[in-house]
């Protein structure tokens, strides 16, 4: 029996292991497809699934330049990440004891599939809807693996109970509704990359999500300035929000703006790329965040009724008793 315990806990720990490896691979994934999309290089290979009608593994790397090789190296990573999460997947439905952290890797296999099909479809069909489809689960899916590294870690392991604090669930709360803001925003992101529209929305959410931001960081600082497990994540947040909007002005002056003349297209492309890996960042970080208040924070046990009776009442059922 212990033999077997030492056996599941290293397999535990080999898909911790493993869906780290999945995030670091999307996150370059992300990084590679937004330099595509900054560089205007989607359609740079006019067929799927093959390239140029080669087999997609066997085309001449000495043939990927220009467009092509930020477009096929696309694909190539896009395959990689789509094996380890198929990795990932069969190694948790075989040793897994939870169930529902089973189903989120299938949930996983089953978004990187989707993915490949819309971004082969985009290319086939000419739909830009399909590309903006891709552009918005791509964060999904980062912020689901990212989950699932979370959650095959030893800190999950640990059953302690929460620690009671007032206005938990208030915390909780409000940190959804900020993953939730920040989602949008990169939804909205991915409609003015492709479209060029909502410019106004988009900037009217990222002074929502900067408000919500800020009202993360002062409660937690408020609340559970010893929780170490929320204290980082808010601050990291805090940082990613300040990159962002930096990164988004200099995107906005770089393509909207008359003053994005004096930018080089290099620096324009590097700024919308970085934009939006950060956005995807920003998701993920407040998205754990989220989880660890769920996590590690209890709301307050209810008073009993004893507790609760006023005073004039307490004593005037001693008198009674009396």
């Amino acid at each position: 029996m212990k033999d077997r315990n030492i056996s599941n806990s290293r397999l535990s720990h080999t898909a911790y292991r493993l869906a780290v490896a999945t995030a670091w691979a999307t996150g370059l994934l992300l990084v590679i497809g937004g330099l595509v999309t900054s560089k205007g290089v989607g359609l740079a290979v006019p067929d799927w699934p093959t390239t140029f009608g080669y087999n997609m593994f066997l085309y001449p790397w000495s043939k990927m330049v220009g467009g092509i090789f930020y477009e096929h190296s696309h694909r190539l990573v896009a395959s990689g990440v789509g094996l380890l999460t198929l990795i990932l997947a069969v190694l948790l439905w075989l040793r897994e004891p939870r169930k529902w952290v089973r189903w989120l890797g299938t949930i996983a296999l089953g978004l990187v599939v989707i993915q490949g099909v819309l971004g082969g479809l985009r290319v086939v069909l000419l739909e830009q809807i399909l590309a903006i489809i891709h552009g918005s689960m791509a964060q999904v899916f980062f912020a689901l693996i990212v989950s699932l590294a979370l959650f095959t870690s030893k800190e999950w392991e640990d059953r302690t109970k929460g620690i009671q604090i007032p206005k938990a669930g208030r915390l909780r709360r409000l940190c959804l509704l900020t993953t939730g803001f920040i989602y949008l925003q990169g939804m909205l992101g991915a409609v003015l990359r492709f479209t060029g529209s909502f410019l106004e929305f988009h900037v009217l959410l990222a002074f929502l999500v900067a408000v919500h931001v800020l009202l993360v960081i002062f409660r937690i600082q408020r609340f559970g300035p010893g929780q170490r497990k929320l204290v980082g994540p808010a601050l990291l947040l805090g940082a990613l929000l300040i990159l962002q909007l930096a990164l988004g002005l200099g995107s906005y002056l770089g393509k909207f703006a008359p003053l994005g003349l004096v930018l080089t297209p290099g620096a324009v492309v590097g700024l919308t790329t970085a934009h939006m890996v950060v956005g995807a960042l920003m998701l993920a970080t407040s998205l754990v965040l989220t989880l660890r208040c769920y996590r590690h924070l209890a709301l307050p046990e209810p008073q009993s009724s004893q507790e609760i009776l006023p005073a004039h009442a307490a004593g005037r059922s001693e008198q009674v008793s009396a």
